[in-house]
Parts: C-alpha cells; structure tokens; sequence
C-alpha cells in the first residue's frame, strides 16, 4: 500500500489497557495557563521510569471552562490505577497549586469503559493544605469545589476527579532519508493531531527518538535501544529492518480515552507525514502480539 507515494507496510502497533486522568487547569490568561499545563506534565514520556505518561490534549477557550477563565486539558496515563491517586495529587499539588492564577478542574469526558470509571479525591486532600482556612465553593460550579488561601489570592480545586480505562502505546514509525525530513514529518503529524479530543503524544513534542526493545544484554536492564531500527548500526547488524536510504526514523507513541480517539489521531498522523518530502516508509512497532490486546493495523486506519 501506498500513500502519496510513500510506503505504508502492512504492519500492526500494539497497544495496552491503562488508566487515565483527564484533568482542566485555568489561569489568568493564556500565558500561564500554558506554563501550567507544560510543568504539570513535566517527567512523563513513558511508565518505563516516570510515575505515568503525561501530556497537553487540547486548549479550552474562557467560554468552555467552568470559571470562564483560558484553559488547558491534561491527560495522565498509568498501568495501575491504585497508583494514579499519587500521581495527581503530586502533580495537581506540586505543579498547579504553586502555580500563579491557578485554578484545576475534573475534565473527563469519555473512557474505553465508563461503567468502570472511579473517582479520586485530589482536591479534597490538597484543600488540607489551608490549614483550616479553606472553604468550600458556594452556588459557584454544579460539583464540589474548595478554595484554598494562597499568596496571591486563592487556588480553587475540584474536590472530586474521575480515572477512566483508556488505551495506551499506540504508534506509527516514520523512516526518513534524513533526520530534517524525519523530523518535518513528525511535527506535521503531531501538530495535525492537535485538536483532537481525548489523545497526547507524552514524549517530547509529541515524538521519540529512543524507542525501546524488551531486554539487553545488561541484566539488570528491563529495555534498550531497540537497535534494528538504528540507522547507525545498519551494516553492523543481521537484523536490521531498515533499507539503504533510511538514516532516520521517529516514532509517534499515544495515549487514548478511546479506540476512536486513537485511530482518527493514528490517520491525521500518519496522512500529513507522509506529505513531506523524504519520507521513504510508514511502520509500526509491537512485541508480537505479546505486549497488549490493542492491535491497529496500519492499513484498516488507512482506508
């Protein structure tokens, strides 16, 4: 199969059940707004070592927030939902909290499962904080919320925050003649996907570089370079699965509320990064059915 010229091989990723935040911080005005979202998920590309896979899903407009302030939806993914608790109350509590203008909000809105969604209760733990000086939001929202004295005024907090099941690891490899055109091509199918509802790219600007293989030949190494898709070590290596003028490769790696949300955002992907000249090839990564349930193969998305 082809794609403005660009092969796309009849290949599958695979992806693996999570569970997931999907949180609103407001602020005084777009500015800090984004300098929120961007330090709250902070340390969050992938569950191998930081607490949960972290990333911006879309930005709100005052007039789709509930205080009618700018606003910025994050999503946190993690395996075990007995952990997520921590999560949010670390990152709500370190990184929103102490932000200027700040204000944080339950935003979930769809999940894989919604019968089996459960709620947390970061906001009624982070309103300890006050000292006995916090107050609970009168007439305000139709949800519980407590504001809690700060140095610039008050933080106000949603008391209750929803976890969902959602679908993580998904992804699509980009080989490239060249890192410039490998690197086009991954900012034009991330910044294709921004928008989209209920999906984050965690890694940096929405790509990785170092993606991974199970094992090494270190033991006390879970995951390593996954070197058939080195450039460098083409002609070291029996088992390279790359082609002469291939010296580059990306890989978009997302995280969904849902199967919808992770297919159209795999499609809008894929579609505009393969209209950027030097593209050579369109992949995916999986462990042979091994890893997760979730399997997309790259031309159903496509049709």
């Amino acid at each position: 199969m082809e794609l403005n010229g660009v092969e796309i091989e009849d290949e599958y990723c695979e992806a693996f059940g999570a569970v997931f935040t999907r949180i609103l911080v407001t602020a005084k005005n777009e500015k800090w707004a984004n300098i929120a979202a961007q330090v709250a998920t902070g340390y969050g590309t992938s569950t191998i070592h930081c607490d949960s896979e972290a990333g911006i899903d879309v930005v709100l407009s005052a007039d789709k927030t509930p205080d009618k302030r700018p606003g910025v939806v994050l999503m946190f993914f993690k395996t075990k939902k007995d952990k997520m608790d921590g999560v949010l109350l670390n990152r709500v509590g370190q990184c929103l909290l102490t932000c200027p203008t700040t204000a944080c909000f339950d935003a979930l809105n769809g999940s894989l499962v919604p019968e089996k969604d459960f709620e947390i209760k970061t906001g009624y733990k982070l309103k300890f904080f006050g000292d006995k000086f916090e107050e609970i939001v009168e007439g305000q929202f139709p949800f519980e919320a407590w504001r809690i004295p700060v140095m610039d005024g008050e933080f106000v907090v949603q008391s209750v925050f929803k976890v969902g099941k959602g679908v993580a690891g998904g992804n699509f490899l980009i080989m490239a003649e060249s890192q410039d055109a490998g690197l086009e091509s991954a900012e034009a199918a991330v910044e294709a996907m921004e928008g989209i509802e209920n999906v984050i790219a965690p890694f940096p600007g929405g790509v990785a570089r170092s993606g991974s293989k199970v094992g090494s030949k270190y033991s006390f190494l879970n995951a390593s370079t996954n070197d058939p898709l080195c450039p460098t070590l083409r002609t070291k290596i029996d088992n390279s699965l790359l082609k002469e003028n291939e010296n580059c490769v990306y890989e978009v790696i997302l995280d969904a509320a849902t199967e919808e949300a992770m297919i159209k955002a795999m499609k809008v992907g894929i579609e505009a990064a393969v209209k950027v000249g030097g593209v050579k090839r369109i992949s995916a990564g999986n462990y042979g059915g091994k890893l997760g349930k979730f399997q997309y193969r790259l031309h159903d998305i496509l049709k």
